[in-house]
């Protein structure tokens, strides 16, 4: 017999009944039911009750056993009697008669409890994840995380793609994040960076004459956390074509997503065809380039309606600027004076004055924007958002670039408070047009807006034609549910194009050539068209998992302030390492 183990914890079932076993794993949970103790012995693979009575030579021992010691367990299976089968267990028909017990090692005070997954500070469970990766819910979080990994990999190389490594050390890179710098031993002074995609390296691969790379590559970016973002690093399903077009990408990426979401989503329904929605037309209709789709709200413009109307401040922004705007945002079903209030207040709380409405009722509207513009206009607006009876609409107004924001989160509010937004399914959708350039007001100055080896639309001749800001380029993201899923883009393959594309972000040609030298040499010698993508393999998984919070589905996450708790990262060094990389430390002056 195996020194641990026959048979695993989730094996059992009703054909070993009679059958010695020994299976080893962690005291999960202990019930005494009068003299009889009923041990759950949890694995990896599962649950097995143990029974132990007064009559067995370990029934001392047992009773010892506290939660997560280590055992192994020596008996013969039996069939529960009908009215003790648990169906919510695969082992749920057996259980195992204890004739031996090992205690393979104990358990100190848990600090915190593995058992019913109790909700305990983020600090305690990430210093102490060893314990938190063995509750359930988080335990199956980074079993589905492999198993949607091992699909995307079958899937990738189902379609005629090849995983390629690229280098994890790498120089500086415009990615639009921080990098995390390595200092390098051998050439005192220099650095390397720990690559924020391999964004160079793929398109390098691609004029090597390779043809359709991928890779699950780690990512690392020294940006603030969020909900949706971990801090240091990431993992992303990189990917890289030649001789494409964006529908080309668009046509290949779909199935590959589609497929995985549909075997991962439980049922869910999942987009069959992703629309294609232009980032005006994002920015215009959702105040923001990640809509979720679920919510079926669409704001529109109404500045119209109040120009010269007698609600004064509305009237006054559009008269004093002519790039103000008034977005309305429809809410159907929300026609009542205490839904109008309470999101009015819901605004004042996030900082703004309130929110403008009207509500509709008995074939007119209500409320004192409706009695400031007047029946004629307040009808308008009506005939223009189709609104009926019983709906309101809501308002926000000056700038859109100052308002998006807000306006945004005004519709996501409005659709969850109306019960208007799906939240049982996958809705994707690709945001597409992105503006090449955008002015930097941190800078003074005009600088990427998104991928700096794009190409823009129309060329060469956009770049000398157009103004900055006015280029498009074929620049896309994938955003499924409101969390944008990825970036990718056709990339520019001629080197006249990088030079003036740079140029108009403020690279002179020298310091073009000292940061990307290699992309510009390799641009020269014919390179094909070609573009790419890549998906966040973390967010995808969050989605399918059901959870908001990234570090429900990674293994060993950092937290807010991107500080590993468990290993004790970041750390001080010796000054005898800091001498061996020539480098000598000047901390701020602390805050008096």
């Amino acid at each position: 017999m195996h020194a641990y183990r026959t048979h695993t914890c989730g094996a059992l079932r009703s054909d070993d009944v009679g059958t010695s076993v020994r299976i080893s794993g962690w005291v999960h949970r202990i019930r005494d039911h009068g003299g009889l103790l009923f041990i759950d012995l949890r694995d990896h693979y599962g649950i097995t009750q143990i029974v132990a009575d007064p009559d067995s030579p370990v029934f001392a021992a047992a009773e010892t056993l506290k939660p997560e010691w280590v055992v192994k367990i020596d008996g013969k299976v039996v069939a529960r009697s009908e009215d003790t089968i648990n169906p919510n267990l695969p082992t749920g028909q057996v259980e195992v008669r204890v004739e031996g017990l090992e205690v393979l090692s104990e358990s100190a005070e848990l600090p915190l409890p593995v058992f019913g997954e109790p909700d305990y500070p983020e600090e305690t469970r990430l210093k102490n994840r060893f314990l938190d990766l063995r509750r359930e819910t988080l335990h199956n979080n980074v079993m589905k995380r492999a198993e949607i990994i091992a699909s995307l990999r079958r899937r990738m190389v189902e379609a005629g793609f090849f995983e390629f490594q690229t280098p994890i050390l790498t120089a500086s890179s415009p990615e639009g994040a921080r990098d995390y710098l390595v200092p390098s031993r051998v050439h005192p002074g220099k650095f390397y960076a720990l690559p924020q995609a391999p964004q160079q390296f793929k398109q390098l691969i691609m004029m090597g004459g390779f043809d359709r790379y991928f890779q699950i590559a780690p990512c690392f970016r020294d940006e603030d956390a969020r909900a949706d973002r971990s801090p240091g690093e990431f993992y992303q399903l990189d990917l890289e074509m030649s001789f494409v077009t964006q529908e080309d990408i668009f046509e290949t990426v779909e199935p590959i997503l589609r497929a995985l979401f549909e075997e991962f989503a439980d049922g869910k329904p999942v987009t069959q065809d992703f629309p294609c929605i232009p980032y005006a037309e994002s920015m215009r209709k959702y105040g923001t380039d990640k809509p979720d789709l679920r919510n079926p709200i669409e704001m529109q413009d109404v500045t119209d309606h109040f120009r010269g109307s007698g609600f004064k401040i509305f009237a006054g922004m559009i008269e004093k600027d002519a790039n103000a705007r008034v977005w309305a945002i429809p809410g159907k079903g929300g026609g009542s004076r205490a839904v109008c209030d309470r999101l009015n207040a819901w605004a004042q709380g996030e900082g703004q004055p309130g929110m403008a409405y009207i509500f509709y009722r008995e074939g007119e509207g209500a409320g004192p924007v409706a009695k400031n513009v007047g029946p004629e206009r307040t009808a308008a607006i009506r005939e223009q958002l189709g609104l009926e009876d019983g709906d309101a609409v809501f308002f926000v107004a000056g700038l859109p670039k100052e308002f998006a924001d807000f306006a945004a989160q005004a519709r996501v509010k409005i659709g969850d408070d109306l019960k208007l937004s799906a939240t049982d399914r996958f809705d994707f959708c690709w945001i597409v047009d992105f503006p090449m350039f955008e002015w930097n007001e941190d800078e003074q100055k005009i600088d990427f807006s998104h991928n700096p080896f794009s190409m823009p639309q129309g060329g060469l001749e956009a770049l000398d034609a157009i103004e900055p800001e006015e280029i498009l380029a074929y620049q896309y993201d994938l955003v499924c549910n409101g969390v944008e899923l990825s970036s990718g883009a056709i990339r520019n393959h001629k080197p006249e194009i990088m030079e003036k594309a740079f140029a108009i972000a403020g690279y002179p040609k020298e310091e073009l050539e000292n940061r990307f030298g290699g992309m510009l040499r390799a641009l020269q010698y014919g390179a094909p068209p070609h573009g790419g993508i890549a998906p966040g393999i973390d967010r995808m998984v969050m989605l399918l998992c059901g959870e908001e919070n990234l570090r429900e589905v990674v293994m060993f996450p950092m937290n807010q302030q991107a500080e590993d708790l468990l290993m004790g990262a970041p750390s001080e060094v010796s000054q005898r390492q800091l001498q061996d990389l020539s480098i000598r430390i000047s901390l701020p002056k602390a805050k008096k």
